[in-house]
This record gives C-alpha cells, structure tokens and sequence, in this order.
C-alpha cells in the first residue's frame, strides 16, 4: 500500500514500479473524481459516478472507501483477494485514511495475507507545493486546501512500514523495489 500526500508524486513512482517490476499487480481504485487530462479510465482509476460508488460500497466491493478532498476513492476487494490468492504481489495507491482502514483489517483478519505501508513524502513542502502547482488543473485555493492537508497527513507517516522519499521517481521506485523483495522474502521466511 502506497500512501502521501496529494502532489508527491504517487501515481508517477507506482507507474515506474510497475515499468521495473513487471510481475506486480496494480490494484485500481475507483473514483468520482473527474479525470485529470493525461488520466484514462480503467488505466489510472475506474472513473464512476456517486451514485455508481454507493452502489458498489452497499454491495461491499470495496476493501475500503473514503471521501477525500471531496471526492470518494475506494480499493476494489475482489481483484486484490483473487491476487492474493495466486500469491501474486498487488500495490494499490490509497489514501491515509484507506491504509489505516487497510491495516486494521489486516490486523484483524480480515484480509487475508499480509500487507506493507509505504508513505511516500516529498523532498521539501516547497517542492510539493511546486508539483501541485505545475498541475495547473487546480486553482490556487485548491492548491492551498491540499498543502494544509498534505502537512496534517504527514504527521501519520510514523504509523507506516517504509517511509520513502520521492526526490527522483527512478531511485523512489527502486527504493520500493527493494522494499517489496526484502518483505516478500520475511514472507517466505515466517
């Protein structure tokens, strides 16, 4: 599970995991956020509508769910259970709030396997402020809604398995890289 704030770069760095790390499988989480310009559905997100969301949240589809800067994001259950099951390694992006989700599920039971916790934070608040405005999809208020929201979620990063920088996305994606081999081997050991 990889986690941080909005801007740091998440979908950038899992897209070069997958590039370098064929055999991972991406979990694609749902949303009913707009898509961005460069966004497709069903490549980067499965771009719903609200009412298409509820529905498959009261079916129980979603491994977790959460609304987040207005818009609801959600983990489908099925495809990480059925890759799960095959022993196939999955990373999923997902939110603060859907990893704490995540991990007491896991904690609990309720998933079965096990999963790691990557938060992903930028070199700098400067520097993140910078990504977010180089988007020029959002207005300088929404810019500024997610640098204070950025700040808050980076006091939970404590809470996570791996904290990694993502200064330059080649060497953030193979820091994960190696994280995923070391945890995939104590897997096999325990």
């Amino acid at each position: 599970m990889i986690s941080g704030p909005s801007g740091v770069g998440k979908s950038t760095v899992v897209k070069k995991l997958l590039s370098i790390s064929p055999k991972l499988k991406l979990s694609i989480s749902a949303t009913t956020r707009p898509p961005r310009p460069t966004e497709l559905h069903n490549r980067d997100y499965h771009f719903i509508t609200d009412e298409e969301f509820f529905d498959r949240e009261k079916k129980g589809l979603f491994l977790e769910w959460a609304q987040v800067h207005g818009y609801y994001y959600g983990t489908p259950k099925e495809f990480i259970a059925d890759e799960l099951e095959k022993n196939h390694a999955v990373v999923s992006e997902v939110d603060v709030q859907g990893a704490a989700s995540i991990k007491e599920a896991v904690s609990l039971g309720k998933i079965k396997g096990s999963a790691v916790f990557i938060f992903l934070i930028p070199p700098s608040v400067d520097i993140l402020a910078f990504r977010l405005r180089r988007r020029k999809t959002e207005n300088e208020e929404v810019v500024n809604y997610r640098l204070r929201a950025a700040i808050a979620e980076l006091q939970v990063m404590e809470k996570y398995d791996y904290i990694v920088v993502n200064d330059k996305v080649d060497s953030a994606s193979e820091k994960i890289k190696a994280i995923i081999n070391v945890e995939k081997e104590r897997v096999l050991l325990n």
